[in-house]
């Protein structure tokens, strides 16, 4: 049987001692006693409100075989018998076996950050680089001080292609994220105000991402948003960390991996390309402009790392959203069907724009409306109130005709609205659903946007239980 990892290996990578009857080896990792599976080993990571040792039990009865804990808590497991592979600290562990997987792969790796798309790039890279071998990539959004290790530890030994999202809110987190990863090829999607009040302006999230560059390994290549305002501020730092080859990408006429034609559509966007001296062309089975930016990325990234690029550009034709990041439902509702747009899990003013501008592009039917569903940005700080209102302009840009909202910080924007643009504000999500959800009538487009923390996934998840999918519609854009 072929192991993820053999008990001799796994104890040697982290520095640990065992005790009890240890397995030959394990077929996974988990941190979660909800979600580990048979054969896997739990490493009982103590968290801000949760302890893992609390929950060596429930792991054992969900299948776990071998549970890596921390020597200070030994002596309160009392009768547990384990087999328990001892450390001083489980995270500290967990990040060496992190760097054992890393040592040991031949994988082209690929890591990804930026203030917006990263892990739609992430994965566009997993779908593009498939056909051209092995590929291993971040589960959700797992970008930070316990989700990259973690990633890197599942990474198996005959993987081809690793890819990595890397994420941040505050200066010097991707830092010390990178020195795990040690990419081949890393890419920064765009800079924008995510997290902005953490920072003083832009140009410190820019240095903050830019810190990605200084684990790329020696002869390693950046891919930069040639369109993005900052550019410069990212080229100049991958200059001084010391990156042999950077490259653009986007419409400017200097970009390396350029944008020579694109139609978007409601539901697809057909795009033609220079990458690496090849012109070629791709249908992308996922809409909007920021899509097909980020699709110019995963194209050089798939051709840097030695993948097909013919098999990579043909992939992006059945590419599929992520829940929570543009997947599409045409829900009926009385004699007809509304379609809704799933964009809950997050959102910063870029991704905002992003958004409305794709509902502007929805063919509305006679009688239909646009309509945006609206929660807070969070995390912009004292730039909070502006950037919200901000939202106005967009909004009338993308002709939406009528504004539901809830949140705290959106209720910054209700009185900056065209005056013509029907608007409706409610204190909570429960409530706005409620609303939305007499108010949705046939041909309506009902777009849903807000940070993950405002709990908007909840409002799309009564949306779908209440209206069902219309006759011979596919849900699963």
């Amino acid at each position: 049987m072929s192991f993820l990892w053999t008990s001799k290996d796994l104890i040697s990578a982290v520095g640990g001692r065992a005790i009890g009857d240890l397995p030959q080896g394990v077929n996974g990792i988990s941190i979660d006693s909800r979600t580990v599976g048979k054969g896997e080993v739990f490493f009982a990571i103590k968290g801000e409100n949760f302890d893992g040792h609390d929950f060596i039990s429930a792991a054992q009865m969900s299948g776990a075989v071998l549970f890596v804990v921390a020597e200070a808590k030994l002596p309160a497991l009392g009768k547990l018998a384990g087999p328990f592979v001892v450390v001083d600290d489980v995270l500290v562990a967990l990040g060496r076996l992190a760097m054992a997987a890393r040592a040991r792969s031949n994988a082209k790796i690929i890591a990804v950050t930026g203030s917006a798309g990263k892990t739609t790039t992430k994965e566009a890279l997993r779908h593009c680089l498939s056909p051209s071998g092995k590929v291993h990539a971040s589960a959700a959004s797992f970008n930070n001080h316990w989700g990259v290790p973690l990633t890197l530890a599942r990474m198996p030994e005959d993987t081809d292609f690793g890819v990595f999202e890397v994420g941040m809110n505050h200066a010097g987190e991707i830092r010390e994220l990178i020195k795990f990863v040690q990419p081949h090829i890393a890419i920064i999607t765009m800079i924008g105000a995510a997290h902005l009040g953490f920072f003083k302006n832009l140009d410190e999230i820019a240095d903050a991402k830019a810190e990605i560059f200084e684990g790329i390994v020696p002869g390693g290549c950046a891919i930069i948003n040639r369109d993005d305002t900052r550019y410069r501020i990212l080229e100049r730092a991958a200059t001084a960390a010391g990156v042999e080859h950077i490259f653009g990408f986007g419409e400017n006429v200097r970009a390396h991996f350029r944008l020579l034609k694109c139609k978007l559509h409601a539901a697809d966007s057909c795009i033609s390309a220079r990458i690496g001296g090849h012109e070629l062309a791709a249908k992308i089975n996922v809409p909007g402009r920021h899509i097909v930016q980020n699709a110019l990325a995963v194209l050089g990234a798939a051709h840097l790392a030695g993948a097909d690029l013919a098999k990579a550009a043909l992939a992006l034709a059945v590419l599929s959203a992520e829940k929570g990041r543009g997947v599409r439902h045409m829900l009926a509702v009385r004699t007809g069907s509304f379609l809704l747009i799933d964009e809950s899990y997050n959102a910063n003013p870029a991704s905002m724009r992003a958004a409305l501008a794709l509902l502007g592009t929805q063919d509305v039917p006679e009688g239909g409306r646009r309509i945006a569903v609206l929660g807070d940005m969070l995390e912009l700080g004292r730039h909070s109130q502006r950037l919200h209102r901000e939202l106005a302009e967009p909004l009338a840009q993308a002709g939406v005709d009528k504004v539901f909202m809830a949140g705290n910080e959106i209720k910054a924007l209700v009185d900056h609205l065209p005056s013509d643009m029907s608007r409706e504000y409610r204190a909570s999500v429960q409530e706005l659903a409620a609303e939305v959800a007499s108010q949705v009538r046939p041909g309506d487009v009902v777009m849903v946007k807000s940070s993950n923390g405002i709990g908007f996934s909840k409002l799309v998840d009564q949306l779908i239980k209440q209206f069902k999918p219309a006759d011979g519609a596919e849900n699963a854009a």
